[in-house]
């Protein structure tokens, strides 16, 4: 059985409250035929009323940001499934455990960044003094980049990185993701308009034929999202493949999110 065929069919207990979270999060458990794994647990009820966001849409984004992901091949999101559960309808996600790792963010007095890393902007540290916000030169971090271009990521913060087991890297709270507006507020602009990878191109190109009308990928995304949502996605992705550089910050959104971690 697959982690998200788990997640689907599983039995749900609810353990405990996860009280970061700006919404509804609960840990739980999900058993079935002998399998157990940890997961959390996002409610529709549980959603908090956004401005730009029709109501009771986040768990669905959530769920059509983890399909794009397992479609770029890069598999960066957590399985996720849209289930009912003891509070309803939900978003349900396999609890990825973090470990220790290189350093993925960093405050540096420097100008600019030192080798291997990238600049996200001046931060204030206190007392009318500020340092340089930097990122890792990591690969992983680079394709999550794309990713969150794909998908408008209005939310990429620090605390939503997630070093897993192995070397792998996850990224995780994608409610405020497929916005038609350009939204795209994160802290990995350390690439901004600089040349994709070829590989990035490569992966930009199969999603492209993906998301056409009619294929599979397009058709589970329809029942998640607008059909001016999976317009503007098929848009960004052909923008990305003719500019083949990473976007810039747009101006019309705050580019970086707040509080940054």
């Amino acid at each position: 059985m697959t982690p998200a065929d788990l997640l689907s069919e599983g039995e749900l207990t609810v353990r405990g409250r996860i009280r970061e979270a700006s919404n509804a999060a609960l840990y739980c458990t999900v058993a079935h035929d002998g399998q157990e794994a940890a997961c959390v647990y996002k409610p529709v009820a549980g959603e908090r009323p956004l401005w730009d966001f029709p109501d009771g849409t986040l768990a669905a984004r959530e769920v059509a940001a983890y399909l794009v992901s397992e479609a770029t091949g890069w598999g960066l999101v957590p399985p996720t499934v849209l289930r009912d559960g003891p509070y309803g309808e939900g978003m349900v996600q396999l609890w990825i455990e973090a470990v220790p790792d290189a350093e993925l963010l960093a405050l540096v007095e420097e100008d600019e960044p030192g080798p291997g890393w990238k600049a996200i902007g001046l931060a204030e540290v206190g007392e009318g003094r500020t340092a340089l916000l930097v990122h890792a030169d990591d690969a992983r971090l680079r394709r999550l980049a794309v990713l969150d271009a794909v998908i408008n990521n209005a939310d990429r913060k620090g605390g939503h990185l997630l070093p897993a087991a192995g070397g792998r890297l996850y990224g995780i709270d994608h409610g405020v993701t497929f916005n038609v507006e350009n939204k795209l507020r994160t802290l990995l602009w350390g690439w901004a308009g600089e040349a994709l990878t070829e590989e990035a191109v490569t992966v930009l190109g199969a999603l492209q034929e993906q998301l056409a009308e009619g294929a599979a990928l397009a058709e589970r995304l329809a029942g998640l999202i607008t059909p001016a949502e999976l317009d503007a996605t098929r848009a960004r992705v052909d923008a990305l493949l003719t500019a083949k550089a990473h976007p810039e910050p747009g101006g019309e959104w705050p580019a970086i999110p707040w509080p940054p971690v």
